[in-house]
Order: C-alpha cells, then structure tokens, then sequence
C-alpha cells in the first residue's frame, strides 16, 4: 500500500527553502513503518513462523517501507500479492494492516507537521 500526498514535491521544496532539512522526515517514516510492522506480526499467515519473523520497518526521507521476507524466506511476496500460476491466493496482511492502522500511524505525521511548522521562521 502506498500513500500519496498531493504536493508532496512542493511541500519539500517549501519546507527546503524554509531551514527544513528533509532527512528529518527518516525518523517519522521510520516510527509510522514500525507501527504497521509490529501491528503486522500479529495478522502474518502463520505455517511455521518464519515469515512473521521477517518482517522489518525502515524509514527514508521520503517514505516509510514495511518490507517482509528474506532470501531464507522468499515467499513472503507470493503469499502476500498471491501467484495464481501456482495456486497460490494473495493475503494481503501487509496492506491490510497499513489501512487498519491509519488512525495510529497518520497522527504521527500530524505531530510531526506541527513540530516542523513551529520550528520554522518568517522574515
């Protein structure tokens, strides 16, 4: 699941101009990632462990990713997007868990605007 923001680009280079480093943005994409991911441990399809054990949040200045699988376990994007060639259903746990937790992750960036916007200063 990916969430846009209309703007976006504009919004860093506005914030860019103002003093606002975007690297900044890491620390927040990174705690809004770790709340789905930790969320998603406990909806993973569970047959022996190992994908739930997988699954890890990183955060850019440009996005937070929730990513799940490792070489050892590369099924997790079959079993999550589904393979129909091998009969395999999606089980979208991972994007199912990013919307459920909207109202947990999306205030993080709300205080986290706020923080930002205060800290900024007019002529």
């Amino acid at each position: 699941m990916a969430v846009e923001i209309d703007g976006a680009r504009r919004l860093r280079a506005t914030l860019k101009k103002a003093g606002y480093d975007i690297a900044d943005f890491k620390k927040v994409n990174k705690e809004a990632a770790a709340t789905v991911a930790s969320f998603s441990k406990s909806t993973a399809p569970v047959r022996s462990g190992k994908l739930k054990s997988t699954i890890r949040a990183a955060g850019t200045a440009r996005a937070g990713i929730v990513r799940a699988g490792f070489k050892r376990v590369p099924y997790a994007g079959p079993i999550h997007w589904g393979w129909p060639a091998r009969n395999i259903k999606a089980q979208p746990w991972l994007t199912t868990t990013a919307k459920a937790t909207e109202p947990v992750w999306v205030p993080q960036y709300e205080i986290h605007m706020q923080l930002v916007v205060a800290q900024i200063k007019g002529k």
